[in-house]
C-alpha cells in the first residue's frame, strides 16, 4: 500500500429542498385551504476516525465529496425527503485543516470521533406555514437553504508511542526490523526510508508502537531532505529515541544537527522526553567505544545507552528504557486530566 499523509479534498453539503405551494382540492370540500409541505433538509458532510487505516491513500482516487440535496415539499402536506449525509473515513491521528493549511478545524485523535465539516441546508417552508386568520390562502413558500462548499486539507500524524530520530543510515529501520514484525527496507545508502513505518514491539509482556521516519539532515526544518514533511508524525509520541551512528567521524556534529532541527521545527517536539542511543557498537573496539560514548555523553549532557541493532545487542535494555518513559508520560497525562475541574 502506498503511503500518503497529506491530501486536499473538496466537500459540499446538500442544499435544502424548496417549500411547496399547493391547495387542497377535493370534492364536496368547499374551503380546502393551503396544504403545501416543507422541503427536506440537505445532507451534511462528516469526518469519522475509523480503525484499520494508517494512510490517506483512499483520498488520492476520490477528492470530491458532495452530500445529497433535500427533496422539495409536495401537496397534501407532504414533506420532502432529507438528503443523505456523506462520511469521510479517516485514520486516527488525522488533522483537518482549512484551505490555508494552518487553521486546524478538527484533530481526530480518538477512535470513533465524528466531526461535522459542512452542515446541510434547511428545507424551505411550504405555504401551509404562512396560513393565518388574515391570510387564509397564502401563495408563497421559502426556497431551500444552499449547501456549504469548502476546500480542506487532511494531514495524517501517526499515533505512536516512540519516535525514531537520526541522520540517514543511523540504523533506525534496522532497529525497527530487529525488534518488531515490521519489515522496512534496509540498505546502505542515504534515504532508504522514504515514508514512515510503524512497528509494534513487545517487552516484559507489554506492547507499544514505534514510528520510523525518514532521516533528518541539516536544514530539514526549512524543507530540505525528506524529514521536515514527516516530523509531524512524531509530535504525538510519548518519547523520542535519538539514534547516533557510532562509526561516524562527525558523531558529535551529527548529534547537534538533529537537536538543532528539533528546536528549529518548533512546537513541543524539542521538549519531548528523549533517549540517546549510540548505535553500531559492534563495529567498534573497546577503546573506540569508550571514547565515542564519552564524547556523546559530554555533548548530550545526559546518559547514553549503547546498542547494536543489527547484532541485537542491548536492544531489550533499550526497549525497557523506552517503556519506562512511556509509562511516566501516561501517568502525567492521567494526572493532568484529573486536575481539570469538572464543569456542568
Amino acid at each position: 500500500m502506498k503511503f500518503l499523509d497529506l491530501t486536499k479534498v473538496y466537500i459540499r453539503s446538500g442544499a435544502g429542498g424548496g417549500g411547496c405551494v399547493s391547495f387542497r382540492r377535493e370534492k364536496y370540500i368547499e374551503y380546502g385551504g393551503p396544504d403545501g409541505g416543507d422541503g427536506g433538509g440537505g445532507g451534511s458532510v462528516w469526518a469519522e476516525a475509523v480503525d484499520g487505516l494508517n494512510t490517506l491513500i483512499d483520498f488520492r482516487y476520490q477528492q470530491h465529496f458532495f452530500a445529497k440535496n433535500g427533496q422539495p415539499g409536495m401537496g397534501k402536506q407532504r414533506t420532502g425527503k432529507d438528503g443523505d449525509d456523506i462520511v469521510l473515513r479517516v485514520p486516527v491521528g488525522t488533522e483537518i485543516l482549512d484551505e490555508d493549511q494552518e487553521t486546524v478545524i478538527a484533530d481526530m485523535t480518538e477512535l470513533g470521533q465524528r466531526v461535522q465539516l459542512a452542515r446541510g441546508g434547511n428545507g424551505g417552508w411550504g405555504n401551509l406555514h404562512f396560513k393565518s386568520a388574515t391570510n387564509q390562502a397564502p401563495r408563497r413558500s421559502n426556497p431551500g437553504q444552499d449547501g456549504v462548499e469548502r476546500t480542506l486539507w487532511l494531514r495524517l500524524k501517526l499515533i505512536a508511542d516512540v519516535g525514531l530520530l537520526g541522520l540517514p543510515n543511523a540504523g533506525k529501520s534496522t532497529f525497527l526490523a530487529a525488534t518488531s514484525n515490521a519489515r522496512p527496507k534496509v540498505a546502505d545508502y542515504p534515504f532508504t526510508t522514504l515514508h514512515p513505518n510503524l512497528g509494534v514491539v513487545g517487552v516484559d509482556n507489554a506492547e507499544f508502537v514505534i514510528a520510523d521516519i525518514p532521516g533528518l539532515i541539516e536544514g530539514a526544518h526549512e524543507g530540505r531532505g525528506l524529514g521536515h514533511r514527516f516530523l509531524g508524525h512524531v509530535e504525538r509520541c510519548s518519547v523520542l529515541m535519538h539514534l547516533v551512528d557510532g562509526t561516524s567521524e562527525t558523531m558529535v556534529e551529527d548529534y547537534h544537527t538533529i537537536i538543532g532541527e528539533l528546536e528549529a521545527y518548533g512546537g513541543e517536539l524539542a521538549d519531548r522526553p528523549r533517549i540517546t542511543v549510540l548505535n553500531k557498537i559492534d563495529a567498534l573496539d573497546e577503546e573506540e567505544l569508550a571514547s565515542a560514548c564519552a564524547e556523546l555523553k559530554k555533548a548530550s549532557g545526559g546518559a547514553v545507552m549503547q546498542m547494536s541493532a543489527v547484532a541485537r545487542t542491548n536492544t531489550v535494555e533499550v526497549l525497557r528504557a523506552l517503556r519506562s518513559q512511556i509509562d511516566d508520560d501516561r501517568i502525567k497525562q492521567k494526572s493532568s486530566e484529573e486536575d481539570v475541574p469538572w464543569r456542568p
